[in-house]
């Protein structure tokens, strides 16, 4: 008969194979953060910025398969529940896209896009402050100045 001990290790190495154990625990900690996330603090308005970042975020967390890691940027960050549209974001970020390149996140689109450059131009990208953090807020917001 086995022991409690085996039992238990058994039970783990099943869910480890499945790849539930850390859907489990994913959603354990979503659960926890829910129920010790305090409502009663107003969060700060989401920037423009921050808006259209948590969403390329939220977009390949969830084409990904991490969706309770989504769920909890979405709840943390005060995203709106329904994803941005993609051809907006497209816009906004002023990004030209193929057929092909809408069957994966927009993030891989850039990433592959400033890989390739960086090949081709043999040089860096200079990033101008357009953007400035100007104070952290509660609950890791950032609000940036446009």
């Amino acid at each position: 008969m086995a022991t409690i001990t085996e039992l238990k290790s058994a039970l783990k190495e099943t869910l480890e194979a499945r790849g539930v154990l850390g859907q489990l625990k994913a959603r354990i900690r979503a659960e926890v953060f829910s129920a010790l996330d305090d409502q009663s603090m107003p969060r700060p308005p989401l920037s423009h910025e921050n808006l259209l970042i948590n969403e390329l975020i939220r977009e390949y967390l969830e084409f990904n398969k991490y969706r309770y890691t989504a769920s909890v940027l979405t709840a943390e960050s005060g995203q709106p529940e329904v994803p941005l549209d993609r051809q907006f974001m497209a816009n906004e970020l002023n990004v030209a896209e193929d057929s092909s390149a809408k069957a994966v996140p927009l993030l891989y689109g850039l990433l592959h896009h400033f890989l390739s450059s960086k090949e081709e131009h043999k040089g860096k990208l200079f990033i101008k402050g357009s953007a400035t953090v100007h104070s952290q807020e509660p609950h890791g917001h950032l609000n940036a100045e446009s």
